[in-house]
């Protein structure tokens, strides 16, 4: 598989004279995801589960009924502080030969093949950023992207390989109502459904989180589809697949061959470290509370933007003036990119609720940071419906609420160094209102927000 090595070296793209900024390409390498042997292992387990749950009433025979079509099956979990978590490596190669030989659905050569003759044979599905951070905390899912009865599972197996290995991975293998199964490999270890083969899975339904296990080279899943016939499918519509095993898309609604995305917008006490080694976790230094003095890191983590592509960075104040407004053009097209601010504290003239925000292809990210030194008060205009009472009794946080009767708000409570510690959905009555917290003692950052309304306050526990 491909995945991630960071180069540096582009930090000229970006010029500005207020502060250091930098920033470049997230690029990715190949191995190949199952040797022969390994794969017809699979293919020999896969056919002897099919007999024995056929004999057992608990799967049907092949038949003729219409192919699936396929949700996307990677998704970030609740709580993961990104917009997106995926990017797209490697799609199926249609070229038989190699080596570099390559041809995608799509006539393009986003693919690989090997000096060993293996020609890619699903779709890489990465994540970005941070891959090894999203491992660890759980923040990429892999869920089922159409239903269908577990036909084998593995588990057990390493998870933070970066290279060649003969290892096993982790994997469940779905079969539709069709005959045709589903491949979903390189899964975190322990992360496996704890469903059993034979049970059914819904469309949606979650089935590990995504990991390094097996022959691979970074966090990522391997898609990997089979027809009713035991025919490698590639389930995109395009002009160059033309395999008889697949004649039209296999997707609910087909994603174009480039996703242009804002994965995220974060901010962070220092310059992060994208490449710790192999299977470290990225020394991400995550902040959304600086104290006066303190100079900002605003990270923009993009992928598949166009070259060209205007891509503007603003900074906005705690009364909604614009403080800072810059665009770059992106200088060429990445799979996966990020560009960094070094905002010092000499910008930072307004303590109280700011915003980073970037703008790229019509998509517009906003990401929330508090700067200056919060007093209890603080963040809390005398126009403010909302008043927090300080500190938390009895872990029971307290809000005096003088608005709209019972209005519906969203509560997230970040930890000191940027952490989502909690997200959900309140009712707020007028009067005081009492709302569970169980977080250890210290201090937080919670916001609530509506669709017109958004306030940002300190938490003492």
């Amino acid at each position: 598989m491909k995945t991630k090595i960071l180069t540096l070296g582009l930090c000229a793209a970006l010029h500005l004279a207020w502060a250091q900024t930098g920033g470049g390409e997230f690029k990715f390498q190949s191995a190949e995801c199952l040797s022969p042997e390994a794969r017809a292992q699979v293919q020999k387990m896969l056919e002897n589960n099919r007999q024995q749950l056929q004999k057992e009433g608990k799967l049907m025979a092949k038949n003729g009924l219409v192919t699936p079509l396929f949700s996307w099956p990677v998704k970030k979990s609740s709580g993961a502080p990104y917009n997106e978590v995926w990017s797209i490596s490697n799609y199926v190669d249609h070229n038989p030969n190699f080596p570099n030989l390559l041809q995608d659905y799509n006539c393009g050569t986003r693919t690989y093949d090997t000096s060993a003759g293996y020609n890619h044979a699903g779709i890489d599905i990465f994540t970005w950023p941070f891959g090894w951070y999203q491992m660890d905390y759980n923040q990429s899912e892999v869920i089922a992207a159409a239903p269908g009865v577990i036909l084998a599972k593995s588990n057990g197996n390493y998870d933070r390989n970066c290279a060649f290995n003969s290892s096993n991975w982790n994997a469940v293998y779905i079969q539709h109502s069709d005959g045709s199964v589903a491949w979903y490999g390189h899964l975190k270890n322990n992360s496996v459904t704890t469903k059993s083969v034979g049970q059914s899975v819904a469309e949606g339904e979650y089935l590990g989180i995504v990991g390094s296990s097996g022959n691979s080279t970074g966090p990522h899943l391997h898609f990997e589809v089979y027809n009713s016939n035991n025919q490698l499918v590639d389930p995109y519509q395009g002009a160059c697949n033309t395999w008889a095993s697949a004649t039209q898309s296999w997707w609910q609604n087909q994603k174009n061959y480039n996703n242009p995305k804002i994965n995220s917008i974060s901010t962070h006490s220092g310059e992060v470290i994208l490449n710790n080694g192999c299977g470290v976790q990225e020394t991400t230094l995550f902040k959304n509370a600086f104290n006066a003095g303190e100079t900002v890191y605003a990270y923009l983590f993009l992928s598949d933007i166009a070259a060209g592509a205007p891509v503007n960075f603003q900074l906005i104040r705690p009364d909604n003036s614009v403080g800072y407004n810059n665009t770059f053009n992106m200088p060429q097209f990445y799979t996966a990119s990020y560009w960094y601010y070094s905002v010092p504290a000499s910008y930072f003239g307004q303590s109280g609720a700011w915003k980073a925000t970037v703008t790229v292809n019509g998509m517009t990210q906003i990401h929330n940071f508090t700067y200056g030194v919060l007093s209890v008060a603080e963040g809390q205009t005398n126009e403010s419906p909302i008043k927090v009472v300080n500190p938390v009794k009895n872990q029971q946080i307290q809000i005096e609420y003088q608005g709209k009767a019972n209005q519906e708000y969203t509560l997230e409570i970040y930890s000191m160094e940027g952490r989502l510690i909690n997200k959900r959905k309140i009712i707020l009555r007028k009067g005081l209102n009492q709302l569970p917290f169980h977080g250890a003692r210290g201090q937080y950052i919670m916001k609530i927000s509506a669709e017109h309304f958004e306030e940002t306050f300190k938490l003492l526990h």
